[in-house]
């Protein structure tokens, strides 16, 4: 995938294309990209994602804070995985929010060679929200652009009763608050990861018998799920394992993650704690990533240490048992 700013300047290829932030890369965006692809083959243009190096609200509501699925680059990865010829990062600015939809189509047309555009139905863009899917096709017809409506991609959950529900960012973010990653996964069409470097800690597992990786994620814009105990998945830098640098970096090695105040030790601010299953050395300052396979319960106040390690070799029993796949 061929990766564009626009202000830099490039040539001006015809090309069918799709806009959005596109947060996780989700099965619904990877719905819309696969017609995008299709349509660009079929027809002999380039297939392209225009989107944006942060999100709009950042600009236009700027006491939003924003909790997202993807870093920049996370995102990138994913979109490069799409099969999408090029992707056209837009600097999202004050001027470019002001724009209303007609402006922006004719920049789409004028200046990235937008012969096609795939939204959905109920997608909008421009400063003029009130424009619909009608107004957009008949700008297009102005600007020399054919758009098309795309029907949404469901998914089916089981905490909905089985009811499909369209996918969204806005609807796994709300299964993370829930800490429901499992069917965040789902939607997502891959398990929900965090990266952080490992920081040091007070050393409370490592006098249970369960020593653990304390990380911080630099990113504060990157969504942590609900607090709670989940199995994980752990991907090592190559240089910090005793294992193979290719199977370290490749394969997740099993682990269970606490994410809370660590509350039988009285209140502390929000830790992550990650115990890698059989492993031993040291991994501090390296960048380890977490990818969360199933949430195993919610966090809790034991009354005593015992109790607690009891509570963490059961928890211990059921990752061993799990499948952990990246």
């Amino acid at each position: 995938m061929e990766r564009l700013i626009l202000e830099n300047g490039h040539d001006v290829v015809p090309c069918v294309a799709t806009i959005g932030m596109f947060d996780g890369v989700h099965k619904g965006h990877r719905f819309v990209l696969s017609h995008v692809c299709d349509y660009a083959k079929a027809h002999g243009l380039a297939s392209t994602i225009i989107t944006f190096d942060k999100h709009p609200k950042e600009v236009v509501q700027t006491d939003w804070k924003p909790q997202l699925l993807t870093t920049f680059e996370e995102r990138m990865r994913l979109l490069e995985e799409t099969g999408i010829d090029r992707c056209v990062i837009l600097p999202f600015t004050q001027e470019m929010a002001a724009l209303s939809a007609h402006d922006f189509m004719r920049l789409m047309a004028e200046r990235l060679g937008v012969k096609v555009l795939m939204t959905g139905y109920d997608n909008r863009f421009g400063h003029n929200r009130n424009d619909t899917f009608e107004d957009y096709v008949r700008y297009g017809e102005e600007l020399g652009i054919k758009v098309m409506g795309l029907p949404s991609a469901n998914c089916q959950l089981s905490t909905l009763n089985s009811h499909l529900s369209e996918v969204s960012s806005s609807m796994i973010r709300r299964l993370l608050e829930e800490g429901n990653v499992k069917e965040a996964a789902r939607c997502l069409t891959y398990p929900y990861s965090i990266t952080g470097r490992v920081v040091k800690g007070e050393h409370i597992g490592t006098h249970l018998g369960f020593p653990t990786a304390n990380l911080q994620v630099d990113n504060p814009h990157k969504m942590i799920p609900a607090a709670g105990v989940y199995a994980v998945g752990v991907y090592l830098s190559p240089l910090t394992s005793h294992l193979s640098p290719l199977i370290s970096y490749l394969s997740p090695l099993k682990g269970m993650m606490n994410i809370g105040t660590r509350p039988t030790f009285g209140e502390h601010t929000q830790t992550l704690e990650v115990h890698i299953l059989d492993f031993e050395g040291d991994l501090y300052g390296q960048t380890v990533t977490v990818s969360f396979i199933e949430r195993l319960r919610d966090e809790q106040r034991f009354e005593s240490e015992e109790e607690l390690k009891r509570q963490l070799e059961e928890d211990e029993e059921k990752v061993y048992r799990l499948k952990v796949k990246g």
